[in-house]
């Protein structure tokens, strides 16, 4: 008997239908996986299943939880279902966790909401969850507040809410797209584990055919807010009916890299950014509330050429975005010093940051969360004009012409300009992003996690504009990702960093295809999809202009 079925699901938005007929069930130790693109109607349709849409949304058909019907309970009887019986796992850490609670009292609230429990029991129960969801030392992290953890530990603090009260079935919504790929691996081990303990049953919504291949016994294939395919999971992948479908897996990367075929050697370009020798760390707090220095970067050094895109990987926490933030100007380091063009512009101590009007406009940043990194009262037309009122002395005339033409340079309409980002989806937003880092003709742009948010085909056209800007603007990128995919379909070079230090460099296709390091392999190793190949280890080999 299923635990979780849905028939005849519609979901309304005042006159427009958004979801229209969509049926499915899920038993106890089962994993039900609802792929498509952004927009298809996946997150829509669990939300207005569970009584979370807002007001304005109208939904109609059959819900039922363990043989109840659901859809249309009052709203204190769904609140004592959802959360007890029925964890969420949402797909933005940024937005569903409390900036100012530490991340034991979330975690502790999941349990008090619907339970009674001692204090040093709760504190147990916390800490193991933090244990169980991958984070290292919990006792010294458990007073932590999310603004102190990477974006993957993030989700895994929210994972960790979630199975707090071991509910019968957990919804998780996007819950690994943020994440590295031997985190991602380790989630869905975990989300395993649960089932096989527990008789969890799950609905794991997700973009990536390949996550969903590790973990799903049936896949719900949705577009445009209907049911394109619905089979066992083993049928989708080896004999997909719809033409969809077949674009979905053609676009999921499944368990492959795609490495750069051999070119004729080019003379090096000269460099433009140099890292040199760079060391941070941060005050923390020790078990017993002493002071704590942990090393983030230790002794880091490379170079990113002109028209060169440089690739940065490693897991959550590995320091890669602090690598971001020092190129960008955002902090200082503890030792060593940055340069662009032989100029250095940041060394430690008060004073070494020396970044004037015309080096702020060189280097720019597109930043990992285009629904943060937006201002969302603005309309784009505002947003993309900032940059220029304050880093040009262009007038009126020119700015508005000006922004017309980035619009069309990341190849959007001109009438998003009169919107809003939240009219916008993911992967419109980020070409927003991506637009105003361009606006003042940088020659280097920090990229930090540009795609991880959006799903496979969205990502596809984003790595293809990128690729596109770069080569009509002759500027270069530090492109960071823990998606080793996306890094082999782009850069030229690619650095590997462990715990903030760099275990291996070198030409992408060099490093991805032989790698020589225990960790790369490691990452390599984690991909997920491999089932599906008929080689547990493929190479795809492609050539890009």
């Amino acid at each position: 008997m299923s635990i979780f079925s849905v028939a005849d699901l519609r979901v309304t938005f005042g006159a427009t239908e958004v979801v229209g007929g969509v049926s499915f069930a899920v038993e106890p130790g089962k994993t039900l996986a609802i792929v498509g693109e952004s927009g298809s109607g996946k997150s829509v349709s669990l939300l207005g299943a569970t009584g979370l849409l807002p007001p304005t949304a109208s939904v109609s058909g059959s819900v039922r939880h363990k043989g109840d019907e659901i859809l249309g309970l009052a709203a204190g009887d769904l609140r004592r279902r959802r959360g007890a019986d029925i964890g969420f796992i949402f797909q933005d850490p940024l937005s569903n966790l409390h900036p100012l609670k530490t991340i034991g009292q979330q975690i502790a609230e999941a349990i008090t909401a619907h339970r009674r429990v001692g204090r040093r029991e709760l504190r147990e129960r916390v800490l193991d969850l933090l244990a169980d969801v991958g984070i290292a030392d919990p006792a010294s992290r458990v007073n932590d507040h999310p603004r102190q953890f990477s974006g993957g530990m993030r989700q895994r603090v929210m994972i960790a809410a979630a199975i707090a009260l071991n509910p019968g079935l957990i919804i998780a919504d996007e819950p690994t797209t943020a994440l590295d790929v031997t985190v991602q691996a380790s989630i869905l081990d975990l989300l395993k584990r649960i089932q096989q303990a527990h008789g969890t049953a799950m609905i794991f919504v997700s973009h990536d055919l390949a996550v969903v291949s590790d973990i799903a016994d049936d896949v719900l294939v949705m577009r445009a807010g209907h049911v394109v395919e619905q089979a066992p999971a083993e049928l989708i992948y080896r004999g997909p009916r719809q033409a969809y479908t077949k674009a979905l897996l053609g676009a999921a990367r499944l368990g492959g890299l795609v490495t750069r075929a051999a070119r004729p050697s080019l003379p090096a370009a000269p460099n433009l950014l140099s890292v040199s020798a760079v060391s941070r760390s941060f005050a923390g707090r020790a078990r017993k509330g002493g002071p704590l220095i942990r090393p983030v970067l230790q002794d880091i050094s490379f170079t990113v050429r002109e028209n060169e895109i440089v690739g940065l990987v490693g897991e959550s926490g590995s320091g890669k975005s602090t690598i971001g933030r020092l190129i960008a100007g955002l902090d200082q380091p503890d030792e060593g010093s940055l340069s662009i063009r032989d100029l250095v512009y940041s060394r430690p101590g008060p004073g070494g940051l020396a970044i004037d009007s015309k080096l702020r406009s060189d280097i720019q940043v597109i930043f990992q969360d285009p629904y943060a990194s937006l201002n969302p009262r603005r309309r784009i037309r505002s947003i993309l004009a900032e940059p220029l009122i304050i880093g040009t002395q262009f007038d009126a005339a020119k700015i508005r012409r000006r922004v017309e033409e980035l619009v069309r340079d990341v190849e959007l309409p001109e009438d998003v300009l009169d919107r809003f980002p939240a009219q916008l989806s993911g992967g419109q937003r980020q070409r927003v992003a991506i637009a105003r880092a361009i606006a003042l003709e940088p020659s280097l742009i920090v990229a930090d996690e540009p795609v991880s948010a959006l799903d496979v085909t969205t990502q596809a056209k984003i790595i293809g504009l990128l690729r596109t800007i770069r080569r009509q603007r002759n500027l270069s990128l530090l492109f960071i990702s823990h998606d080793l995919g996306v890094v082999s379909e782009l850069c030229d070079r690619v650095i590997v960093l462990e715990k903030g230090v760099i275990v291996e460099a070198g030409d992408t296709a060099r490093v991805f295809g032989s790698p020589q390091h225990p960790y790369t392999r490691r990452l390599i190793d984690a991909i997920p999809g491999k089932a599906l190949q008929p080689n547990p280890v493929p190479e795809r080999i492609a050539a890009h202009g």
